[in-house]
Parts: C-alpha cells; sequence; structure tokens
C-alpha cells in the first residue's frame, strides 16, 4: 500500500485538498485533531488541548483509522508525527500512546517517506475548532516541518496555487 500524508500549518487547505482528491475518486482518511477537538467542545470542555487526555484521545483516533482497511493508495489528513509536533507546539509530554504508535508507524514504514507538505494560504480562517491566529499556524508550521525531518521524512511543497493546480501536482507527484 501507498499512504501518503498531507501536512502543514493549519488552515493551509489540507482539508479542501483531501475532499477534493476524494472527489476525483483517491480514498483519504480524515484529520483525526479536528474531530476530537470538536468532540471535546461538544462535551462542553472549553479547551480541549487542556483536557488530561486530549493527545491519548488524538492517537486513539489515528491508531483507528490508519488500521481501517482501505485502498491501495490513500492520502491521510494528518498522522501521529503532526500529534507530536502538536505535543511540542503545545508543551505537553509524549504519552506512551503516542510513543507507541510511533513507533509502528516507524517500523512498519507504514507512510511515504515522501509527505506532502502544503504551504499556508497567506491567511487564517478561524473556526470554533481552529482557534489559532495566522502568526500562530506559521510557527506550528515550523515545528512540523522540524519534526518531519528530522524523523527523516523529505517535504515535498505543495505550492499556494488553486485547489486544482495543488492536485495536479499531487496526482503528477504519485
Amino acid at each position: 500500500m501507498r499512504r501518503f500524508i498531507l501536512t502543514g500549518a493549519p488552515g493551509a487547505g489540507k482539508t479542501t485538498l483531501i475532499e477534493a482528491l476524494a472527489a476525483r475518486g483517491h480514498a483519504v482518511v480524515p484529520e483525526a485533531a479536528t474531530d476530537v477537538n470538536a468532540e471535546l467542545l461538544a462535551e462542553g470542555v472549553a479547551d480541549p488541548s487542556a483536557a488530561p487526555d486530549f493527545i491519548d484521545r488524538i492517537a486513539a483516533c489515528q491508531r483507528a483509522r490508519r488500521l481501517a482497511p482501505g485502498a491501495p493508495l490513500q492520502f491521510h489528513d494528518r498522522s501521529a508525527i503532526c500529534t507530536l509536533a502538536l505535543c511540542r507546539y503545545l508543551g505537553l509530554p509524549q504519552p506512551a500512546s503516542l510513543i507507541a504508535e510511533l513507533a509502528e508507524i516507524e517500523r512498519g514504514a507504514f507512510y511515504e517517506r515522501r509527505v506532502l507538505f502544503v504551504e499556508p494560504l497567506g491567511f487564517m480562517t478561524p473556526t470554533p475548532v481552529r482557534r489559532i491566529s495566522f502568526e500562530e499556524s506559521l510557527r506550528f508550521e515550523t515545528i512540523h516541518e522540524e519534526v518531519y525531518r528530522a524523523l527523516g521524512y523529505e517535504l515535498v511543497r505543495i505550492p499556494r496555487v488553486s485547489v486544482e493546480e495543488r492536485i495536479e501536482t499531487i496526482e503528477r507527484m504519485i
């Protein structure tokens, strides 16, 4: 199986690209952290990242989605490596669940070593789940880049162009 990760700054358009890839018939795996944030907000947690099981919940969701049966070519909206970057960004310790997931990903060479790094759009559209400023999203992006490179991944830049042009770049790459 070939599994590609789409990552980058919050608000860079990864989810839009995942949806466009799905519309073109590609198998996609949605982002876990956004869903966990939404679940915690629905449970009445004002600051999901302060919940004691926040990272554990993301790692569990990512693991379940990663292990679900799927097509031989898949696009993943983020990965547990992004969750490691999130821990560093938030200054949170890495729970055992995340460490185990990262080890399993590496041991099984689960993802392609070339990661699709989506460049920021130049602005941020806040949502109930995404409460980060554009400036903070760029800091988070830098942490993502550092984490992926430190783990030996090659970052393939997906430039800030139209969705169609981004999709064409991705499809040419695969």
